[in-house]
């Protein structure tokens, strides 16, 4: 798995896919979870090699999947696509580890600005 996209809305979910494959990452395998829970299962168990994640989410809030993750030391590159924009939720993010943090709404510019250090097409 190339990408794992974490969140509770299969609405945003599609709408993430949709800009990725405009941002010219159609060619990557994608998988999806709908809660934080689930994505830490398959981060352990398909390894993707950046995960892309709501905050605002039922089970797991998107930082607590943070911190789960890289409490494993796993280092994948994690990202956030929320509508949470306060300074205090971005610093948040980075001082737990986050490599990215894409504010809703958001353009395939936007996706391809913070992917493209992470990922190739």
């Amino acid at each position: 798995m190339d990408i794992l996209l974490v969140d509770d809305s299969k609405t945003m979910r599609q709408l993430v896919k949709r800009a990725l494959r405009q941002a010219g990452y159609e060619n990557l395998q994608i998988g999806e979870a709908g809660n934080g829970a689930e994505a830490l299962s398959m981060v352990q168990a398909e390894q993707p090699k950046l995960v892309l994640s709501d905050w605002n989410m039922p089970e797991m809030l998107g930082i607590d999947l943070l911190k789960r993750v890289r409490g494993q030391n796993c280092q994948v590159p994690f990202g956030f696509i929320t509508s949470e924009s306060s300074e205090d939720i971005r610093e948040t993010a980075m001082k737990e580890g986050a490599s990215f943090f894409i504010t809703k709404p958001f353009t395939p510019e936007n996706i391809d600005a913070a992917l493209a250090p992470h990922m190739s097409k």
